[in-house]
């Protein structure tokens, strides 16, 4: 399934957050949103989801979901949003029964993501029990659990070290390269951008209007740290933004 935004525009009140955002997102690609704070990433991602309605313009979902998907959109936010008292397996499994989906049926399902993820031998463990990266895993599976047609990650990794960041973006890689997934993912972090993004969407400060789009043809699995085509592309990226992050700092500071 395929998203197209159509001349999208949004505003709070006398705010104009987003302003005319036209946008393919391709079945099987990761499309990655960046640009200065206050711009209107999230804000965009929200209304992909449905969580708001555009001011302007619509967003359309072009062709069907897979067969088997219960949520054509599913998010992943930075928080990993676990309920405390579930272990692992239990918080995949919520999701699961929302859709009343238990037995045998649903222990499939969950074995499944649960090792795609890398945390069959941590099923049983509580939320507290894991570290920061494994619970992001764990928000991670339980989003693959319902087959999305398209999955809306809001900074999933902003709230890691950058050690496990690293780990993280390559367990994404490895999702992706066994079953390639539809995903738009909001981020303040570039190097997350060129590491994961076929198709950078660059926004400009408020409001936000795309400024460019920068495509990377480069598959995932060739690269890697110290890639210096990918370098490249992220000095780009940052001499497209900085004079605009760097107003949009003070701007934030000033309110």
């Amino acid at each position: 399934m395929d998203i197209r935004l159509d001349a999208i525009s949004h505003a709070y009140g006398e705010t104009e957050v987003l302003r005319d955002i036209s946008l393919e997102i391709p079945t099987g690609r990761i499309v990655c949103l960046v640009g200065p704070s206050g711009c209107g990433k999230s804000t965009l991602l929200r209304l992909i989801g449905g969580l708001e309605r555009a001011t302007q313009g619509r967003v359309l979902q072009l062709g069907t979901p897979p067969a088997d998907c219960l949520n054509p959109l599913t998010y992943i936010f930075q928080d990993f949003a676990l309920l405390p008292w579930r272990s692992v397996r239990g918080n995949v499994s919520l999701v699961l029964e929302d859709h009343g989906i238990r037995g045998a049926r649903a222990d499939a399902i969950i074995d499944d993501v649960l090792a795609r993820t890398k945390l069959s031998d941590f099923s049983s463990a509580l939320p507290r029990q894991l570290s920061g990266g494994m619970k992001q895993r764990v928000a991670i599976a339980r989003a693959l659990s319902v087959n999305p047609a398209v999955m809306l990650m809001d900074e999933p990794l902003s709230a890691l070290d950058s050690q496990t960041r690293e780990l993280l973006m390559d367990d994404l890689v490895a999702l992706w390269t066994r079953q390639p997934f539809t995903a738009v993912y909001v981020t303040h972090n570039l190097a997350e951008a060129v590491r994961l993004g076929h198709r950078i969407v660059v926004l400009s400060r408020r409001p936000g209007e795309i400024r460019e789009l920068v495509e990377i043809d480069k598959p995932l699995g060739e690269r890697g740290y110290g890639d210096s085509d990918l370098e490249a592309i992220q000095k780009h990226l940052w001499d497209l933004m900085r004079e605009e992050a760097r107003a949009a700092d003070e701007e934030l500071l000033d309110v």
